[in-house]
């Protein structure tokens, strides 16, 4: 009994100092919060002088649009442009300026990081040094894209003649993301000083290969901050908040069009134009629920999401005839959060894949166990929407289903845990006061890990599950949440090629040769993308841990590729 009420106070104090870590970290992603990052805000005044040598601080604090560093002005040169500061912006621009270019970046929100300062469960990476730390040595980056192509189902062999995109280009960028896939996650860990030590397996990979962080806040946050920071302290980088792109500028000639720069509208209500190769990073339309989201998939409406509501920008490729593809395609996440404070709201706090990687069981109204909690998202969000329905919820189209952690996979997700449990999200209790369903599932699962197999549903993978079944566990303490599906992520959006130029329709002599009722694609001069704005890579469903890894990786090409654009 000493060593139980020792060890209550040791999480105790653990889980209050992991809550607060998050809490600094997780503010973005919160209205309720105020998220600040380790640097100051400069405010914009001009983007241009008049001399080539002049370098500009801006002091003003008249506007409300905000700019990072000391903005280096050059009548003769442009910047990179990059719209949109989530990982993939943020990569590209780390790239540019290390290939001698100027970045200015255009985010529409008060605040830097997007979706990408929410990801939670970590960047995927095959055959790194932090999987052989961890005892895994058989991965690599030809089993992740086996993976992958697995994952996109269909849509990867789809060979209509008028499909944008054949098997053998979305091929190409699954190869792609795969063999830089470890490459990419020791850049982060080298180069940006982030933690990438814990490695956890997700559903429909093969193995672990999912990095985090050991410890402090989740990968996003943690990325995104270290990203930031690092780039504010190159006088070259420029970074304006409330910054609205409105449209393009392109010219046009008899047969082509090129982008040359942006029109946004910045905070203090002015209309300006910037000048520059561009780098569209501005996310999915997850969150655009009256519009592109209505429009491709009117049957997800009333879906709750993990998006804040706000307009896609794929909209504004239309000047270029930029391509579309896969825009039905949208991605269900089996677990967002159920507030009991506030059930029916439309936006969920994502209920992250690591915590059933680490151990975590899922369980219907009744109590019973109903998935392989390793499976991949597409069909574990299936098989809860087979489930009947919480028909006393107004407003959104909701299932009731029990997320429970044991010690192991608690102690595990530790990182994760405090900040759930500090919102009310995830609460503990013992076992023995779990209903009498759920604690016959739990013995019943528990029996399975100890015997190492899951007759049941076939799970192989049991994360850090240490509970054992029976009257054994009864004292143990367990976590326990209620999940619901939610919209998450758009596989759908703008083609784009191996170096991460923009594919726009009705092109002659492009990427391939026309075929009779063929669709001819054809590089947009001018025009980047990376990120969720991007389609054709993950086709019916995104492995767990390849979107932050997507960003870094086209990021990064698209940054090289438009600094090299001002040779």
């Amino acid at each position: 009994m000493r060593h139980y009420y020792r060890s209550s106070l040791i999480y105790f104090v653990l889980g209050v100092g992991l809550a607060f870590s998050c809490v600094v970290y997780f503010r973005a992603t919160d209205p309720d919060f105020n998220f600040n990052f380790n640097f100051n805000f400069n405010r914009e005044t001009s983007l241009t002088t008049t001399t080539a040598t002049t370098a500009i601080t801006s002091t003003t604090t008249s506007s409300t649009t905000t700019t990072t560093g000391t903005i280096s002005t050059n009548a003769m040169s442009k910047p990179v442009i990059v719209v949109g500061s989530g990982l993939a912006g943020l990569s590209a621009a780390h790239e540019a300026l290390r290939a001698g270019a100027r970045v200015h970046m255009l985010e529409r929100a008060a605040k830097p990081g997007g979706n990408s300062i929410k990801a939670s469960s970590g960047i995927s990476g095959a055959g790194t040094r932090f999987q052989r730390d961890r005892g895994v040595a058989d991965d690599t980056s030809g089993r992740f894209y086996e993976d992958s192509a697995r994952s996109a189902g269909a849509r990867l062999h789809s060979s209509s003649p008028s499909s944008p995109m054949r098997e053998a280009e979305r091929r190409v960028l699954i190869e792609i993301l795969t063999a830089r896939s470890a490459e990419a996650v020791e850049w982060l860990a080298d180069e940006i000083g982030v933690d990438m030590r814990t490695v956890a397996q997700l559903g429909g990979h093969s193995v672990a290969r999912t990095h985090r962080g050991a410890s402090g806040p989740p990968p996003g946050a943690a990325i995104v901050g270290a990203l930031v920071k690092k780039l504010s302290g190159d006088p070259r980088f420029t970074l304006s908040t409330e910054a609205n792109v409105e449209g393009l500028v392109v010219s046009e000639s008899e047969t082509t069009k090129a982008v040359e720069g942006v029109r946004y509208a910045s905070g203090d209500g002015e209309t300006r134009e910037l000048r520059g190769p561009v780098v569209f990073a501005t996310g999915g339309f997850a969150g655009d629920a009256h519009g592109l989201l209505a429009t491709h998939r009117p049957d997800l409406a009333g879906v709750p999401s993990t998006n804040d509501a706000r307009p896609a920008s794929h909209g504004l490729l239309g000047a270029v005839r930029a391509a579309l593809v896969d825009m039905d395609s949208v991605q269900i996440h089996p677990t967002g959060f159920v507030d009991p404070k506030d059930p029916a709201a439309a936006y969920k706090f994502l209920a992250a894949e690591a915590l059933r990687g680490e151990g975590g069981i899922l369980l219907s109204a009744d109590g019973r166990r109903f998935v392989n909690e390793m499976e991949r998202r597409d069909v574990a969000s299936a098989a809860v929407m087979a489930l009947p329905r919480n028909e006393t919820v107004e407003g959104t189209r909701q299932w009731d289903v029990t997320l429970l952690l044991d010690p192991g996979a608690c102690e595990a997700a530790a990182s994760h845990l405090g900040f759930y449990v500090f919102k009310g999200l995830m609460r503990k209790t013992k076992v023995r006061d779990l209903p009498p369903a759920v604690i016959e599932a739990v013995d019943r699962y528990a029996a399975a890990v100890a015997a190492g197999r899951d007759d049941d549903f076939g799970r192989r993978a049991f994360g850090a599950w240490r509970l054992p079944p029976g009257e054994a566990n009864r004292d143990e303490e367990v976590a326990v949440g209620t999940v619901t599906p939610v919209t998450h992520f758009t596989m759908g959006g703008v083609a784009f090629n191996e170096r991460a130029e923009v594919l726009g329709l009705g092109g002659k002599g492009g990427e391939r040769e026309e075929e009779e009722g063929a669709v001819a694609l054809a590089p947009v001069k001018g025009l980047w993308a990376a990120g969720e704005i991007t389609g054709g890579l993950h086709g019916d469903n995104r492995l767990g841990g390849s979107s932050l890894l997507e960003c870094v990786v086209f990021g990064r090409i698209a940054g090289r590729e438009a600094a090299k654009s001002l040779d």
